[in-house]
């Protein structure tokens, strides 16, 4: 079995049972449902604790109990195709000239890591229409600046 193939069946049965998504992850728990969600769609790994909680709520196989512990092959094809998951790659390319200057501004050289990373999802009312909160924090991680010389500094943290 692929774990494509994995993902498949878990959405099948999410289907036939009429689960959401927040059963399955009140079910599971652990961690931050966004990423419970996204080890179930074959993103993330789960640890051997949750992988087993998953398991048993999907009746799996210790194959795939196992193969939900495994690191993935992550990502998708770029531009994605999705109209949502695009949006956020529209965001990410009209606004990611300016999150940069502006992190940099406040941090130095460096980025805002993916993997020392939280995201959280909630539901604003509007009048206008509910609107999509999501809040999103990353550590920064400064470029280190190899065979630095005495003086000059070793990390791009911003200089005072």
């Amino acid at each position: 079995m692929k774990r494509e193939q994995l993902t498949e069946k878990i959405l099948d049965i999410k289907r036939e049972k009429g689960w959401t998504w927040k059963y399955i992850t009140d079910e599971i728990g652990g961690m931050s449902p966004m990423l419970v969600v996204g080890a179930l769609l074959g993103q993330m790994k789960l640890v051997k604790p949750l992988a087993k909680a998953a398991a048993e709520l999907f009746g799996l196989s210790e194959v795939e109990e196992r193969m939900l512990n495994e690191v993935p092959y992550r990502g998708t094809p770029m531009p994605p195709t999705d109209p949502l998951i695009y949006r956020f790659y529209e965001m990410v390319m009209v606004n990611g000239p300016a999150f940069k200057a502006l992190i940099e501004e406040e941090f130095g050289d460096g980025i805002m890591s993916a993997i020392d990373f939280d995201i959280d999802m909630e539901r604003v009312a509007n009048p206008k229409g509910d609107r999509v909160k999501l809040t999103m924090t990353g550590k920064f991680l400064p470029y280190k600046y190899y065979g630095a010389e005495q003086g000059t500094p070793e990390y791009g943290f911003k200089e005072g």
